[in-house]
């Protein structure tokens, strides 16, 4: 399996604590990278100066650091584009009533 699909694979165990959703269903994570046994991964929150950052962002280191040639893992928070959502998987949107 490819590391970004492996990483994908760990980030859908890494819920919203308020949503109680994966972070990948939600549609918060923009980018993946891996360079150099470091994991860089851009994403995003629901909403700016959302108090769960750490424990968002902790939890996606977590989730990480046991894949094999993942050393390090890097996550930035950015608010742009700002999240909508738009960015929901299906799964997300009926987990969340939006559809039945």
């Amino acid at each position: 399996m490819e590391i970004k699909a492996k990483i994908l694979e760990k980030l859908q165990n890494v819920l919203d604590p308020e949503l109680g959703i994966n972070v990948v269903d939600l549609g918060l994570i923009y980018k993946i990278e891996v360079k150099d046994g470091t994991a860089f991964i851009l994403m995003t929150l629901t909403t700016p100066g959302c108090p769960l950052l750490d424990s968002i962002a902790g939890g996606v280191k977590r989730a990480l650091r046991d894949i094999e040639g993942i050393q390090d893992v890097n996550v930035q928070i950015t608010w742009n584009p700002p999240w909508s959502p738009d960015r929901m998987s299906e799964k997300a949107l009926r987990q969340l009533g939006f559809l039945s």
